[in-house]
Order: C-alpha cells, then sequence, then structure tokens
C-alpha cells in the first residue's frame, strides 16, 4: 500500500490503545512504526538485479515471524526511555505490535505479492482486494489522527482514530465482497469457454473497489476483460492477447524467469519485440502497458543469448492516452455489452489476430 495509508494506519494503531495523556507521542510513534518495513528498499538500492530488487521487497522486514520479535525489541528500547508504569506499558506494547504487524497485512490485501511467511519459501501472499493507492481505504485513518491530534486528551480523540480504524477496516471488507461478486459471476462464463480450471487473476482498477480487470491465462496467451462490482452480471467483454508458447518455452529455465514465476504464481508472459525477449508482469497495468518489464535474452546473430541482470524496461508515461485508459477500463466495467470470445477454440487463433487489443 501508499506511504501515507502505512502511517496513518500506524499512527492510529498506536493512538487508539495509548493513554491519552501521550496521544500526540502516540500518533508520532505510531506513524514511523507505521513506514518501517518499507524501508527496506534502502539496502535494495545497491541491488543492480531489478528482478532480485522486486522479488526481494516485502520478504523479512514484512514477515509476520520476524516484526513481533522487532516490536518487542523496540518497545523494549522505548520502555527504558520513558519508563512507562502499570498497565500502560502493555497498552504501548500492544500497540507498538498492532503497527507493525498490520503493514504486511495491508500489503497482503495488494496484487504486488507480501512473503508473510519468510523466511519460509512459500509464495508471496497477493489477496488482491484493494487498488495500491484507494483514498476511500486512507482518508478515514487520515481524517482521524488529524481529529485526535488536535484533540489531545478528549475522549473525542480516541473515538476518532478508533472509527476511522473501523470505517478503512469495513472497506477493506468490501473489496473480499466485491471480489468475490465479481469471479463468482465470471465463472458460468469460464466454465462455458472450457477455462474454469484456468488461472484467474481479478485485480481492483486504480483508486476504486468498483472496477475490477481479470486475467484468465492460457498456454498461448492470456484473456483480459473488466468487470463491475456492484453489477457483476453484465456481460464482460474479453480481449485475448496471445503468446508463441514455443518461444517462450526455450526461457522458462532461466532464473530469473522462475523467479518471477514464482513471484506473481506464473501471472507473466514472455514475448518477442525485435531482437529482445521480453518477461512482464500481468498482474500490474493493463494491456499493453504494464509497471514490470524485463528483458531476459537477446538475439545476437541468430542466437538468443541470456541477459543477466534481467534490464528493467521504462514504465508507461501518465500522459494523456494512459489516462483515457484508465478511463476507459472504468467505464468498461459498467458499459461492456459483448463477451469477445468464443466457445470454439478453433477460432481463437483469428479472434486473437482480428479482436486483440494491440
Amino acid at each position: 500500500m501508499d506511504s501515507l495509508s502505512q502511517i496513518v494506519l500506524g499512527a492510529t494503531c498506536v493512538a487508539v490503545l495509548a493513554p491519552a495523556l501521550n496521544r500526540r507521542k502516540a500518533l508520532v510513534i505510531g506513524a514511523v512504526l507505521g513506514t518501517l518495513p518499507d524501508l527496506d528498499v534502502l539496502p535494495l538500492l545497491a541491488v543492480s538485479d531489478p528482478i532480485k530488487f522486486m522479488t526481494w521487497h516485502r520478504t523479512a522486514s514484512h514477515s509476520l515471524l520476524v516484526l513481533p520479535l522487532l516490536g518487542l525489541l523496540l518497545w523494549g528500547v522505548a520502555q527504558r526511555r520513558w519508563r512507562w508504569q502499570g498497565t500502560d506499558r502493555w497498552r504501548w506494547l500492544c500497540g507498538f505490535q498492532l503497527a507493525l504487524i498490520t503493514h504486511p497485512l495491508l500489503d497482503a490485501h495488494t496484487v504486488y505479492g507480501t512473503q508473510l511467511l519468510w523466511p519460509m519459501a512459500t509464495p508471496p501472499v497477493m489477496w488482491s482486494t484493494v487498488f495500491i493507492i484507494d483514498p476511500l481505504y486512507t482518508m478515514p485513518l487520515l481524517i482521524g489522527c488529524i481529529c485526535a491530534w488536535r484533540w489531545r486528551e478528549r475522549a473525542s480523540a480516541q473515538r476518532a482514530v478508533l472509527l476511522g480504524l473501523v470505517l478503512s477496516s469495513s472497506y477493506l471488507g468490501w473489496g473480499w465482497i466485491a471480489k468475490h461478486r465479481v469471479e463468482a459471476a465470471l465463472q458460468p462464463m469460464l466454465v462455458r469457454l472450457g477455462m474454469e480450471t484456468a488461472p484467474l487473476l481479478s485485480v481492483p482498477t486504480p483508486f476504486n473497489s468498483l472496477g475490477w480487470r481479470v486475467v484468465v491465462m492460457q498456454r498461448d496467451g492470456y484473456f483480459e476483460g473488466f468487470a463491475s462490482a456492484l453489477y457483476p452480471d453484465r456481460p464482460i467483454t474479453l480481449r485475448f492477447h496471445p503468446q508463441d508458447p514455443e518461444f517462450a518455452k526455450r526461457f522458462l529455465r532461466l532464473p530469473s524467469v522462475q523467479r518471477m514465476s514464482w513471484f506473481t504464481q506464473n501471472f507473466v508472459t514472455i514475448e518477442q519485440r525485435a531482437t529482445s525477449a521480453v518477461l512482464t508482469d500481468l498482474r500490474m497495468g493493463m494491456a499493453p502497458d504494464y509497471f514490470f518489464s524485463f528483458v531476459i535474452a537477446r538475439n545476437v546473430a541468430g542466437r538468443w543469448t541470456t541477459v543477466h541482470p534481467a534490464e528493467q524496461l521504462p514504465r508507461p508515461r501518465v500522459d494523456d492516452v494512459s489516462l483515457a485508459r484508465i478511463k476507459q477500463s472504468f467505464l468498461q466495467a459498467f458499459e461492456s455489452r459483448n463477451v469477445i470470445a468464443d466457445d470454439s477454440a478453433a477460432n481463437r487463433d483469428d479472434q486473437a489476430v482480428g479482436r486483440s487489443s494491440r
């Protein structure tokens, strides 16, 4: 999740538990604790491999097996500094732990991937129920923190941060409901098309939880479409984006490809662009603009040569075209009228060539 959301969530967690006399101190401490796990990017700046940088982020600093120990250590240091007495010390301890642990749990609600059980080699958690920046989640927490800062020792200050926490958490709960509505409505169509067992990813479109982007993986490409959580029964337009499986197959054993496939749970594609083989993460962005694409090999004199470390391609620019595409993706979630897919697998090639959005 974005830094502001993590800061106000951490501040809220400590402020709602800390003694009223220390409300402002609690907000500051919580804000620091809330952003602390994301400081793992600082040592990662020394990593030259962009795929390692991407997949090593949200590891140890986001582990539910590590953060409780860090919270206990930091609380012990703070206890020696301020010498909290009686039940106050345990309220502060709970606040420290809550501010740290909620950080990776919130991140796990996004699609990026958070390794909650590091150092166990379990796949990253990506519940993908909320967009990485969503004002409707952040604003209740931010308003609650502002009110608590101004009202300080008043009982209404604690009620403000508690209300902000309840509202933001309820919004996260709505994200789960919205995701279920979209995926449940999509299943009959996938069954009809013979794709009921195909890997499916649903992700909120930017800055909201009403419009959803869906990706259905196939051996020879992937389908992409947009759905509405409010009107899930409306027809969904699926566009097919082809991939040459034989071309992709020659690169599957590369460590960079295996690492990204594990990290993304196989929501990747490998395609040839001019003389380069490009590995693309399909989870973030929308066709043809994706945030993470890497050159993994180049064709030199007719032979493919591995590029190590992989080279990250520039991210899509935010311009009028991309903004229009984001707007269109949201509107498509409510205005789709036909399904661009066919029950006959024999028609897929024609569909991919004639109706692909590329």
